[in-house]
């Protein structure tokens, strides 16, 4: 018997068996159906042959849904918890890899330099970049790189401006985990098209 709220039959079976059933109950109480013959008598039992049929299917369903929960207590099983774990901080580091996509884009790919990628404190990632032109100073860490963007995928494309072209684009990834935050991966660089 199912434990659902839903008393309705999930079966095309179960559903045509039950309209088999009222179908007798309403032939049986077809004077409560007739207006012209209806008194408050045949209403109130065709009430009551209606209330059988569908609350106490429902009524045995919740009661057995009171009793299943109430026998986790009895077998020693702790009930479910539903507080929030706190997330941990991420451990593992993490680099780009750059690709061409096509003109003014670059993709970037996440790779895993340190730790395990199915860990649950690696749940985004925020790409730290900037664009530096010929002649200037390339940036010293990932502290100099003002850019930046959070993203839950593996692989992301970052579209530049028409002046950007032919310009360096320095990437640094970190590991993020509701607000905290993982060690730095290595910086990468790559040419805008």
């Amino acid at each position: 018997m199912s434990l659902t709220k839903n008393w309705f039959p999930g079966t095309r079976a179960g559903q045509l068996a039950m309209g088999k059933n009222r179908a007798v109950i309403l032939s049986a109480r077809g004077a409560a159906q007739n207006v012209a013959t209806r008194t408050p008598v045949a209403t109130a039992q065709c009430k009551e042959a209606f209330d059988r049929a569908g609350h106490g299917h429902q009524e045995a369903v919740f009661s057995q849904a009171a009793a299943h929960r109430r026998g986790h207590g009895s077998l020693g099983l702790k009930p479910r918890d539903n507080s929030h774990t706190p997330a941990k901080a991420p451990a593992a580091q993490v680099t780009g890899e750059t690709f061409l996509v096509g003109h003014h884009e670059r993709g970037i790919r996440i790779v895993y330099v340190t730790g395990e990628p199915d860990d649950k404190a690696n749940k985004g990632y925020r790409v730290w970049y900037g664009v530096i032109a010929p002649g200037e100073t390339p940036p010293a860490g990932p502290d100099d790189l003002r850019k930046s963007f959070f993203t839950r995928r593996k692989k992301d494309v970052i579209e530049f401006g028409f002046g950007d072209s032919g310009k360096a684009v320095y990437f640094a990834v970190q590991i993020e985990n509701d607000g905290k935050k993982g060690p730095w991966g290595p910086m990468v660089n790559a040419l805008i098209p």
